[in-house]
């Protein structure tokens, strides 16, 4: 497991990326930046197994079937 992004972590990574972030941002980035971190460390940790891609979908083709 990866540590969080520190604020100053986030502000030389905005920097190396061409953004110049006032200092009074940093803080709000980091904390951005690690809400999507977990979001994605969440995501990968599911099991989509045989789930189609989403390309396969056609919507409107749906088969209405109320047994279960």
């Amino acid at each position: 497991m990866t540590s969080e992004l520190t604020p100053q972590q986030a502000a030389h990574g905005a920097l190396r990326a061409g953004l110049a972030l006032g200092g009074d941002r940093h803080e709000g980035v980091a904390a951005a930046a690690n809400h999507i971190h977990s979001v994605i460390s969440t995501l990968r940790e599911l099991d989509f197994a045989d789930t189609p891609p989403a390309g396969s979908y056609r919507a409107g083709q749906e088969h209405a079937d109320a047994t279960l």
